[in-house]
């Protein structure tokens, strides 16, 4: 089935970005179009069970060997769950940024101008334009139909088939305000259906504080419960605000309007009080309680390692609103490389050499490349200087790379133009053949610990570490072996590119798992989540806060 068939095409006109004379894409649906134009979406209209083979399908074009321009976005029509149920609406993996070619086409832009139009559009923002009737409101479910029917309508995939306790919205923006200032955040947050009217949330604070978790922490201290909106499928200007780390109190919806050269049309709420993009997918108004927090997880979190159950957020859904023929966006997280952390390597790689060259004025910087295989962008990052660079500027560009945010810079290698940086066995050739670990290497102290899983470290040193593993872990953030192989059954089948796949490309367990959280890992794929928010629902306390470690809730051996 096209995606014509169901209405889903260009539902606007794209706006000229005057730097570079190419649109950015306003709506999500036009977008998708684009990409169906240009040959990069893979449409399948076989059953495919949201809770088993879904994301392990899309998943294969990342562990497969697929190479960036073979990587397309995936549209799935006939979607049911392990409860034999079949979903009206199409379910869409991988058109937000499987390659850097599918980022820069929801840009508008070609890739090797994303830096220049990022920095832009963060110091030139576009204020919003408040619209009275959206496209996201087409559809509202709110009362007696929300409890009966909300979220289970929803295709929600499984993200980590094997491991994950529950589905999960991923590609999400959850908007919130600050209630002092009602200065707005809109954070990419992961949230786990634990019944018709009810998520689990992980709404994450980052190194220094800012987002939502700042927000969360003033309604804590008024006793007030917070209103927040989860946003599915937006215009991917938008939606790539998110996982941008811009400075706190900045507005990602004026961000976002630069960086698409027009105004985003927002839209109120029907039952909180905030604003959200009206020509959105799917919206999921709700409160979070200032004070009760609920086990959420285990989910297969973006650092590659399995987030164990912990107490969170927990949100009390008010309303679903959607566009009459919406489609459900999801992305690709966990192991690297992913559809996440290539959101993070183009936009992360030109902001980092604009610091070093522009605001530092490092001479002879010439590249910044983040490593992502396994290791997720932000703790390797590789260096590229031209030949005859001073050794005073390599090294104040080491240093710059390593300070410039906290989560980033464990490793920093310098290398000379002729080593390709994004090559790690030329690297590791240069770092056998060039340097003298007696006299170039420097160990910095107290370097946060980063994005990684929780308890495997506190903080850290900058440069040079042993990365052997020292003691149990969460398991590897990849659907279990069964699920894959499954997947790759149905890859063949469906002709798509041969598979090279390149261990690991199956989640197991390190040691830290229990039976507990098996069990619920086998409730999630058979479709019986419901069960295991029943269970946390009855677990919840007051009292805490989200970073507090909960290691003892349902431990059982």
């Amino acid at each position: 089935m096209k995606l014509e068939d169901r209405g889903i095409g260009m539902s606007a006109s794209p706006k000229q970005n005057e730097e570079t004379g190419q649109g950015a894409a306003l709506d999500f649906q036009e977008h998708l179009a684009k990409l169906e134009k240009l040959g990069l979406v893979v449409t399948i209209d076989r059953p495919i069970n949201k809770d088993t083979e879904l994301h392990p399908l899309v998943r294969w074009q990342f562990q497969g060997g697929i190479s960036n321009d073979k990587r397309r976005a995936f549209v799935f029509t006939n979607v049911v769950d392990s409860k034999g149920k079949s979903y009206d609406m199409p379910v869409v993996v991988g058109a937000l940024a499987s390659s850097p070619e599918i980022y820069a086409l929801g840009m508008g832009v070609p890739v090797d101008r994303i830096g220049d139009v990022w920095l832009n559009a963060i110091r030139n923002p576009i204020p919003p334009v408040r619209v009275d009737h959206a496209p996201c409101q087409e559809i509202v479910i709110t009362g007696d139909e929300l409890k009966k029917s909300g979220l289970s309508s929803l295709p929600v995939p499984n993200s980590t088939p094997g491991f994950d306790a529950s589905c999960y919205l991923a590609a999400t923006l959850c908007v919130s305000e600050d209630p002092e200032t009602g200065m707005r955040n809109m954070g990419t947050y992961r949230a786990a259906l634990k019944a018709n009217d009810r998520m689990g949330v992980r709404m994450a604070s980052r190194l220094g504080g800012a987002g939502g978790y700042l927000h969360w922490q003033k309604y804590n201290k008024r006793q007030e419960k917070m209103p927040v909106a989860f946003v599915v499928g937006c215009a991917p200007v938008v939606f790539f605000t998110g996982p941008q780390k811009l400075k706190v109190g900045q507005d990602e919806m004026a961000v976002a309007g630069a960086l698409a050269g027009s105004a985003i049309r927002e839209v109120q709420c029907k039952t909180v009080d905030l604003q959200v993009p009206a020509d959105a997918e799917i919206v999921i108004e709700g409160l979070i309680d200032p004070e009760l927090l609920e086990p959420e997880g285990p989910f297969g979190e973006s650092h590659g390692h399995v987030a164990l159950e912990d107490f969170n957020m927990s949100m009390e859904i008010t309303a679903i609103t959607m566009k009459e023929n919406a489609v459900f966006v999801s992305i690709v997280s966990q192991v690297t490389p992913s559809e996440s952390s290539t959101t993070k390597k183009v936009a992360y790689e030109p902001l980092y050499l604009s610091h070093l060259r522009d605001t530092l004025n490092v001479k002879g910087i010439k590249r910044v490349v983040m490593h992502e295989p396994l290791t997720n962008v932000r703790p390797v990052i590789f260096l590229q200087f031209e030949q005859g660079a001073p050794r005073t500027e390599v090294w104040r560009g080491l240093r710059g790379a390593e300070s410039l945010q906290a989560q980033c810079g464990k490793i920093c290698i310098a290398v000379s133009e002729d080593v390709d940086p994004s090559n790690t066995d030329a690297v590791l050739w240069s770092l056998a053949y060039r340097a003298d670990l007696g006299e170039d290497l420097v160990v910095l102290p107290f370097k946060s610990g980063g994005h990684g899983p929780k308890g495997s470290r506190g903080s850290d040193s900058a440069l040079l570490v042993d990365a052997t593993l020292k003691a149990p872990v969460t398991p590897l953030a990849l659907p279990a072996q069964s699920y894959m192989e499954n997947a790759r059954k149905i890859w063949e089948e469906l002709d798509l590119p041969t598979l090279t796949p390149q261990p690991p490309w199956h989640g197991y367990s390190l040691g830290d798992w229990n039976d507990t959280w098996e069990n619920w890992a086998k409730r999630a794929t058979s479709g019986d989540w419901a069960k295991t928010g029943e269970e946390t629902y009855a677990a919840r306390q007051g009292g805490l806060i989200p970073e507090t470690p909960v290691r003892s809730v349902k431990k059982k051996a």
